[in-house]
Formats: C-alpha cells, sequence, structure tokens
C-alpha cells in the first residue's frame, strides 16, 4: 500500500494572492568575506486599502519569513533555511515550508549562473513597504534604511 505524507500547512501562511503581490528583486553583491553572493529581497507594497496599515504590512511579512523557515534579524546569525529555491529558466520558484505552492520569480541569467554554481543565495524580506516599481537607487536607499532600522530579516537558501 502506497502512503502519501503532505506535510502540515503553516498556520497563518500566506495565501496565493499575497505572496503575487510582494514585490521581488535579485542581485549578485558580496558576502561578510568579500565573496560573491546572490540575493533575492521580498518586500510588500505599499497599501492600497485603509486594512494596508504599516503594522499590518509588517505581520504579512513575518509570515512569510517564518513559512521560509524562520529568518534571522541583521545583528542574528543568518540561519541555514535549506533547499527553497527550484530553478526554472529563466525563473525560479521560491518554495515555503508547509505548502503546496511557490512564487515563480524571474531572475537574470547571471543569477541563476552564479547561484548554480555557488549553491547558495541570501533570502531578505523587508519589513517596511517598497513600491514594486522600485529601482536599484530606491533599492539601495530601502536596503539602507531598513537595515539600520533592523526591519530586514535573512536567511540563506540553496537550490532544490
Amino acid at each position: 500500500m502506497l502512503t502519501t505524507c503532505t506535510p502540515p500547512p503553516v498556520l497563518n501562511a500566506p495565501g496565493p494572492g499575497m505572496l503575487a503581490a510582494l514585490g521581488a528583486w535579485t542581485w549578485l553583491g558580496l558576502d561578510p568575506a568579500d565573496a560573491p553572493l546572490a540575493h533575492r529581497l521580498l518586500a510588500h507594497p505599499p497599501g492600497r486599502t485603509a486594512r494596508d496599515t504599516p503594522a499590518a504590512i509588517e505581520v504579512r511579512m513575518q509570515r512569510i519569513a517564518a513559512s521560509l523557515g524562520g529568518l534571522a534579524a541583521p545583528q542574528e546569525h543568518v540561519p541555514d533555511v535549506g533547499a527553497r529555491l527550484l530553478m526554472v529558466s529563466p525563473t525560479t520558484v521560491l518554495r515555503f515550508e508547509g505548502m503546496r505552492y511557490g512564487v515563480r520569480l524571474p531572475v537574470r541569467p547571471g543569477w541563476a549562473r552564479h547561484l548554480r554554481r555557488h549553491d547558495h543565495a541570501v533570502i531578505t524580506v523587508g519589513l517596511s513597504p517598497l513600491p514594486r516599481s522600485a529601482d536599484l537607487t530606491d533599492v539601495d536607499t530601502y536596503l539602507h534604511d531598513t537595515l539600520a532600522t533592523g526591519r530586514l530579516l535573512f536567511g540563506l537558501t540553496h537550490p532544490v
């Protein structure tokens, strides 16, 4: 007899609509030892309704971080959250703990090559909103400001 075991769903896990609304950015940066490192940032867009308060957005992004296996604050040790990236060229699928679905995110070919070669990336979740239309300068400013205020969460992930 064949038995299929599915993991229990993550309590308060984000739904497909929330995942589809996320903004996502990738870049190649450096780790603390100045070695090249692939980065992926996830952020919630600014609120469009009265329910989308900064506090509500932070709660949603905390749920995203929890469903990625628990990410760490900037002053903490960056945890390894395991294999979360499924490479499906020219995109990646970011997988969430206990959920049957993930979110498909575009990546540049150089980012994907680096990930295949080095087998890990840092995933960063921003607790403050960032417009999906943010350009490189906006993202740099966002990272600087949210890092200074401890509003970023980090984890190390690998391709499946």
